[in-house]
């Protein structure tokens, strides 16, 4: 008889995991605030510290675009025009994840 299973399954080694992952996570942290005490802020590394945020939250909408279906798009689209609005980019994300959860509940 099979086993219906409801999400993943939680294996032995999977606090140890975590565990590394955490430390990894912390050691580049760690890391980064030690080297940039080496590095001087000249205009250019400036620009690329102020242009990574940006980065990384194209790179995270552009993979949710790829994957995503029509909520996830419209939602996009939905926090772009949000965020030239209000001003807000963290508030017009929030309402964006409330726009693709308000979406997917109506089976778009």
């Amino acid at each position: 008889m099979r086993q219906l299973c409801i999400g993943p399954q939680m294996s032995d080694g999977f606090p140890v995991l975590l565990l590394v992952m955490a430390a990894a996570a912390f050691l580049c942290r760690a890391a980064g605030f030690t080297l940039m005490r080496l590095v001087p802020v000249s205009a250019r590394v400036e620009a690329a510290l102020r242009a990574t945020p940006l980065a990384v939250m194209a790179g995270i909408a552009a993979l949710a675009l790829a994957q995503g279906g029509p909520a996830e798009a419209l939602a996009l689209g939905v926090v772009v025009v949000l965020t030239r609005l209000i001003g807000s980019d963290v508030a017009a994300a929030l309402l964006g994840v409330a726009l693709v959860a308000a979406l997917r509940w109506m089976g778009v």
